[in-house]
């Protein structure tokens, strides 16, 4: 088997399992929204997702997205581009422009900046506010303890919608409780959207509400 035809096996395994995690959960599979994580795989090895009828992928950051999109896009319509990764707010008019989401929003200086950007452009992508459930030093998102205050400040003083949270657990730890945590901060904001669940995790993300998995290494194999 090719290497193409083992990403497309492989992209029609994760969305039958999605599927099936969904319907074991009792959710309508067509709300969950399968993301493949493209970040760092070549155009070449991204076409036989694409071919196959994926539109949905992440990457993580502007310059690489700029590189290997735009040929992309103009050979397969209908693509939505997801910036999972964090954003500096000096590139938030290129991540305005390019990308249809952003899963990373975590800071008042990034929101200002692409409520500038969205203005000034006159589009606006899907925005997730990134929470820190781990409250993990390393790791970007606001702490769980200050979502409420930052949701309320993104919408009244930025003018964003916001369409949901995004979470990436903590990687020695079980990922339930944190997207547990995160399904309780959306919903007492009214947000129905929640971007969570990886290639080793999507099952339980599922299960507790997850709107958007983002899978990479599951369908593109391990990166180098």
């Amino acid at each position: 088997m090719s290497s193409s035809q083992d990403v497309v096996e492989r992209l029609r395994q994760v969305q039958a399992a999605v599927a099936r995690a969904a319907r074991d959960f009792g959710r309508d599979p067509a709300g969950v929204a399968l993301i493949a994580v493209s970040k760092t795989v070549p155009a070449e090895a991204i076409e036989p997702a694409l071919a196959a009828g994926q539109r949905a992928f992440g990457e993580n950051y502007v310059q690489e997205t700029k590189a290997k999109w735009p040929a992309l896009r103009e050979r397969h319509p209908g693509v939505e581009l997801h910036l999972i990764g964090p954003l500096q707010s000096n590139k938030a008019r290129e991540a305005v422009q390019l990308f249809d989401a952003v899963h990373s929003l975590d800071r008042p200086s990034l929101a200002q900046a692409l409520a500038r950007e969205i203005a000034r452009a006159g589009r606006a992508p899907r925005l997730f506010v990134q929470v820190n459930t781990g409250e993990e030093p390393q790791k970007g998102g606001v702490l769980p303890l200050e979502a409420d205050a930052f949701l309320a400040r993104c919408r009244s003083e930025w003018a964003l919608p916001i369409d949901g949270l995004m979470a990436i657990p903590p990687a020695a730890e079980p990922p339930s409780p944190h997207f547990a945590l995160l399904a309780k901060i959306a919903a007492r904001n009214g947000l129905r959207a929640l971007s969570m669940g990886m290639s080793a995790d999507f099952e339980a993300a599922i299960q507790l509400g997850a709107t958007h998995v983002r899978i990479g290494s599951a369908i593109f194999g391990a990166r180098g």
